[in-house]
């Protein structure tokens, strides 16, 4: 069963991928331009020869933002099944459709609200590229505690629920969550690389997009990969055990 599970994820994914590319490609990709016309202006006003493209711009806003896009959403989608197997009855109870969207809510939080807002998501061709790579270290360095966070923060809970009841419960678990993140986002080194002269409205508009991406990835698995296991799991109104 938990091979079907993940087959289905995998197209769940898919799915979702394709909802996720067309909000990049109508919100996000117009950002995107405005960043790049930004850095050509003021190469241009530096007197900066322009560097040649190892891809055009419109193979990557489209077939190359559509595969990278399927790629990872698919691939996603196959984790959030072997995720959700793991899972089932191990939460208290609730069914499929349930699981799955507590499952999206809270990989959303984890994996991308919170990094998001200790290191928010900038325009390609904006900021210091001599701190590329310490940014990207950061995002994921702190990606990776927020998941830790999350996993002390569950075991935790279950305990405190077992003791004090569910509300108690659920509130020691999300302000154990809460401690740890706000602890590391403080200790962890800030970087400002946006330009000073850098449209204040365009890095709103491409930060906004990006959560839009995300909320459109994240709450189609948790919508769609419900409804999809729950008939995997109970064809015919009989339980198929993972």
């Amino acid at each position: 069963m938990t091979g079907r599970l993940l087959v289905r994820g995998m197209l769940v994914g898919l799915i979702a991928g394709i909802l996720a590319f067309g909000f990049a490609k109508v919100f996000g990709e117009p950002q995107v331009d405005r960043a790049i016309a930004f850095e050509e202006g003021m190469a241009h006003m530096h007197g900066d020869a322009e560097e040649p493209e190892l891809v055009s711009r419109e193979v990557q806003s489209t077939f190359g933002l559509f595969t990278g896009v399927m790629v990872y959403s698919t691939a996603l989608g196959g984790l959030f099944a072997l995720v959700f197997a793991y899972s089932l009855g191990r939460i208290g109870k609730i069914g499929p459709r349930g699981l799955a969207a507590l499952l999206a809510l809270a990989a959303f939080v984890t994996v991308f609200l919170v990094p998001g807002l200790v290191y928010p998501p900038n325009p390609p061709s904006v900021g210091d590229p001599n701190t590329i790579g310490q940014r990207t270290k950061l995002f994921f360095l702190m990606i990776l505690v927020s998941v830790v966070a999350a996993v002390i923060a569950v075991n935790a809970g279950r305990k405190l629920i077992a003791r004090s009841g569910l509300w108690n419960g659920a509130i020691g678990g999300v302000a154990i969550y809460l401690a740890i993140v706000i602890v590391a986002a403080a200790l962890f080194p800030t970087i400002n690389e946006v330009p000073d002269n850098f449209s204040a409205v365009t890095l709103w508009k491409f930060r906004t997009a990006s959560l839009g991406i995300q909320i459109a990835l994240w709450g189609s698995l948790g919508l769609i990969f419900g409804p999809v296991a729950e008939r995997a799991l109970f064809p015919a109104g009989r339980l198929v055990r993972v």
